[in-house]
């Protein structure tokens, strides 16, 4: 196991120096963040983030993400210029020596929290979701009351985008990512890159938008579409249990065996109701995830991978963007390493 640390580019407030700190963490998991989503990455975008975080004396192993467009997802006539610039970056960032690509193919929106700030009892504050406060959100006014989010659609647009999205049902959106993975597997195994799908987060529908990475039944289904070793998983631990009705260990041990896991997310939810959590602390006592159970089925099927500390709380008076934080997630770090040491004994 590598223990790696998510890092938003100069612009974050937590910076490589800060993480150079954390004990054993040498990897850095990235993106190039100022490429229009659906162009090609150019190399010497990507040489400048390796040559940063090489001089950092760290190393870059995982781009999280190259995002997949729009077109793609929706399986629209333009969609193979997007795949063939797909293409080019995975060959550019493979060629610069990063072996994990994740991505996601979630609809419109990506993870999605209700609240970005919520207090706990012991005055940290952090991620969470539930369906009512989702249902109470107005998209008729675009983006806008969405906490946090990132892209910004103004009305106008949102709605037409939805509207291509109503016609898409759960089939046909796993055709397009059959569609997809057909052309981008054969490309990444030549440049000696594995691809890791993200669990879509929460895992289940939002916004009446099909969801159909949420159980182990589709992440069997997701490695048939193309069974190459290359076509794998990021296996997010909060995003699973997010959901009651997944066996969180069950699922690692059965896709650790066989080595289908290509990157670990370890993060901590505690549910709070139906469709609804929070985040909280990593340790397995805080919440719903049995982290020993989940490093000791990776341990003894011998994952080598990379792993990261995912979202974190904001503990002692930090801020900055939410869920990466550098005090909690450094916790986190430290706590996984230690479990790991003591489930690999």
């Amino acid at each position: 196991m590598r223990m790696s640390f998510r890092w938003y580019g100069p612009d974050d407030r937590v910076t490589l120096a800060n993480i150079r700190q954390i004990p054993g963490v040498r990897d850095i998991v990235s993106a190039v963040y100022d490429v229009p989503v659906g162009d090609a990455w150019p190399e010497a975008n990507v040489s400048r983030l390796v040559d940063l975080v090489n001089d950092a004396g760290l190393s870059l192993s995982v781009v999280e993400s190259i995002p997949v467009h729009e077109s793609i997802k929706l399986g629209l006539a333009d969609r193979d210029r997007y795949i063939d610039a797909y293409a080019q970056s995975v060959e550019r960032v493979g060629a610069a020596g990063v072996s994990v690509v994740c991505y996601n193919f979630m609809p419109v929106f990506d993870w999605m929290r209700t609240d970005l700030a919520f207090p706990l009892p012991d005055g940290s504050s952090t991620l969470t979701f539930s369906d009512d406060a989702l249902a109470r959100i107005d998209l008729s006014r675009g983006t806008g009351e969405l906490p946090g989010w990132s892209t910004a659609y103004d009305a106008v647009t949102l709605e037409r985008l939805l509207s291509q999205w109503r016609a898409v049902t759960s089939e046909a959106l796993w055709e397009h990512l059959g569609y997809f993975l057909e052309r981008i597997v054969p490309v990444a195994a030549s440049a000696g890159v594995k691809l890791a799908i993200h669990p879509d987060d929460p895992p289940w529908s939002i916004f009446g938008l099909p969801r159909i990475i949420t159980n182990a039944a589709s992440l069997r289904r997701l490695l048939s579409l193309v069974d190459h070793p290359v076509n794998g998983l990021t296996f997010c631990t909060g995003s699973m249990a997010s959901s009651d009705e997944n066996d969180v260990p069950a699922m690692v041990r059965e896709f650790a065996e066989r080595g289908r896991i290509h990157f670990m997310h370890c993060r901590n939810v505690k549910r709070t109701g139906a469709r609804a959590f929070n985040e909280v602390a990593h340790p397995s006592a805080f919440g719903d995830v049995d982290m020993r159970a989940v490093l000791l089925a990776l341990s003894q099927h011998g994952y080598t991978g990379p792993m990261r500390p995912d979202h974190g709380r904001m503990i002692w008076g930090e801020t900055g963007r939410a869920g990466y934080g550098l005090h909690d997630r450094a916790l986190g770090a430290m706590y996984l390493q230690g479990l790991w040491e003591g489930v690999s004994a």
